[in-house]
């Protein structure tokens, strides 16, 4: 088995101020995170450094408001509220010291019911609806790196939006804490939720050339 070395803490270390310092056989907490000084934006899973992509497409960022849009309009005047990256969300586990949260995503857009897991850098905790709209080249992260960890912490719905393919599929949790997948939906029908009662998304008008 690999030997992980944990890195050292935020009070023995500087910022670390290039991408090029990041030690990617490490292990790094928020803590760490909070250290990092440079543009490239990452996101910690357990502990490990991720790199993501260079800036959405312009169709990704489309297809991101189509979706938040409709999103912000259902809950306007309501408890639950809609965000979309960049926005940190931090999935904490045990305590919600920075040192021991090692968990740390930018997920596309998120929906928040529970208003105590806000603060000023985000949300610590998990949202109620996670969704991460797919790109080439980070499709394996999404559907494979993050299904865990969403279900660890507990997030009530995933979905995931393909552009390319013109797809929307969702995945729900059970009572026992389990994802269950849904029908893959496309164009022409309609995404409902119960956590937002009345919502309607015509994925005709998300898909639209």
């Amino acid at each position: 088995m690999k030997n992980i070395k944990p890195y050292p803490t935020q009070e023995e270390q500087p910022p670390i101020k290039t991408f090029n310092e990041v030690d990617f056989s490490a292990t790094y907490s928020y803590a760490d995170y909070m250290r990092f000084e440079f543009e490239e934006r990452l996101e910690i899973i357990k502990g490990y450094i991720l790199k993501m992509g260079p800036a959405p497409s312009r169709i990704h960022q489309k297809i991101s408001g189509r979706i938040s849009n409709p999103l912000y309009n259902a809950l306007n005047g309501k408890k639950c509220e809609v965000y979309t990256a960049p926005f940190d969300v931090r999935l904490a586990k045990k305590t919600q010291d920075d040192k021991e949260v090692f968990t740390v995503v930018q997920p596309d857009i998120v929906v928040v019911c529970d208003q105590t897991k806000l603060d000023r850098r985000g949300c610590i905790g998990a949202p109620d609806i996670v969704v991460e709209i797919l790109s080439p080249g980070n499709n394996k992260k999404e559907l494979i790196n993050k299904y865990e960890v969403y279900e660890e912490a507990g997030i009530k719905e995933y979905w995931i939006v393909s552009p390319s393919e013109k797809t929307f599929f969702r995945y729900i949790l059970d009572d026992k804490g389990k994802f269950q997948p849904t029908k893959l939906l496309t164009e022409g029908e309609v995404v409902t939720t119960t956590i937002i009662p009345g919502f309607k998304l015509m994925l005709d008008e998300v898909f639209q050339d």
